[in-house]
């Protein structure tokens, strides 16, 4: 037992803290891999990306993929963004990623809830972090050496079967512990980034805040129990939305504020709404879909706080005819002649 909590504790060099910055400096422009792990990873991105290019999910619409790239470029800089290959994946789930070499996707589900430019910037700001500070090499190297270990442990004899469970979970927690770490990183990284691109750093917590009010949602309309702070415990990858709410908010307030002028008035929720409004009807029907009415209601009602527009009246509409409760289809038929009446509605309506 002594020798396993020996070789648990320092059978090869720590890696529950994250390495030093000197080694993973931030990176930018021209970066390239460094190293024989760092190609592989950016080999098998590439061969990921290949048939990415082709698929049906890919949004193509010029005037979407151009929107969304001003917000990006203004949140990470011009030479920075011309480093990006930006994709736009229609699916409901409310994510982004980065991959090494350079690959974003954004989901049309997060383009659905975030309300204007500035709740955007926080998601690729967040994602051009991770990209930066080479989260993911050092989120494998991590989970590399635990895995050694894991491996050495199997190795030595052990007291009881018991102790060799405790001790693996642990480090298979500290993994997770090390992906948990780097998503505060990030969550860090994004605010002075958002402040030199002149958006109010406190839509990072708000946009937080936003998704745990449509988990309430959710579990209201399912009359269950919120699951807004089940996030995984000890094997969790990102840390708690309260907890990013929490740890947000005072790096908000240490940054100023910027003072809207009227062409950036709200953070650009205008121009968000101008962007997004032949998309709505689709990607509101690709929530639907999900079968969670309460979420769903949610985002229709914070859209129609900036004004019902005909296309929000079809969606409405649409959303209780597809519940199907008897006087949701009575409220559906006049959703639809108010859309009608008002003049150039969807032509489904």
């Amino acid at each position: 037992m002594k020798t396993l909590l020996a070789l648990a504790a320092g059978g090869l060099p720590a890696a529950a803290s994250p390495p030093s910055q000197d080694r993973y400096a931030p990176v930018g422009v021209g970066y390239q891999p460094a190293d024989k792990d760092e190609r592989g990873q950016w080999m098998q991105v590439e061969q990921f990306e290949r048939p990415l290019k082709q698929s049906d999910f890919v949004i193509r619409d010029p005037a979407l993929n151009k929107y969304v790239q001003g917000p990006l470029c203004r949140t990470i800089g011009a030479a920075e963004c011309g480093a990006v290959r930006l994709y736009l994946v229609r699916t409901a789930d409310l994510n982004a990623s980065m991959a090494p070499n350079g690959l974003m996707m954004v989901n049309t589900g997060l383009l659905l809830r975030v309300r204007d430019e500035a709740q955007l910037a926080v998601v690729l700001g967040h994602e051009w972090t991770h990209y930066s500070r080479r989260h993911q090499i050092r989120g494998w190297r991590d989970m590399r050496t635990r895995a050694t270990m894991l491996a050495r442990m199997a190795l030595v004899p052990v007291a009881s079967y018991a102790a060799y469970a405790a001790l693996s979970a642990a480090q298979i927690g500290s993994i997770f512990r090390f992906s948990r770490e780097m998503e505060q990183e990030a969550d860090a990284g994004l605010v002075p980034l958002m402040t030199r691109a002149d958006y109010d750093p406190h839509e990072a917590p708000r946009i937080w805040e936003q998704l745990r009010d449509e988990q309430d949602a959710t579990a209201a309309a399912r009359k269950k129990r919120s699951r807004k702070d089940d996030n995984g415990g000890l094997f969790a990858a990102h840390p708690p939305t309260r907890e990013r709410v929490a740890a947000l908010r005072p790096l908000a307030d240490a940054w100023p504020v910027p003072v809207p002028v009227p062409a950036t008035a709200a953070d650009g929720r205008v121009a968000y709404r101008a962007a997004m409004r032949p998309w709505y009807p689709a990607l509101i029907d690709d929530q639907i879909k999900l079968n969670d009415f309460g979420a769903t209601e949610y985002l229709l009602t914070n859209l129609g706080r900036d004004g019902w527009t005909l296309e929000l009246l079809y969606v409405r509409g649409e959303l209780c005819r597809t519940r199907g409760r008897p006087e949701d289809l009575t409220a559906a038929g006049g959703y639809y002649r108010e859309a009608i009446a008002a003049g150039s509605a969807p032509l489904e309506t």
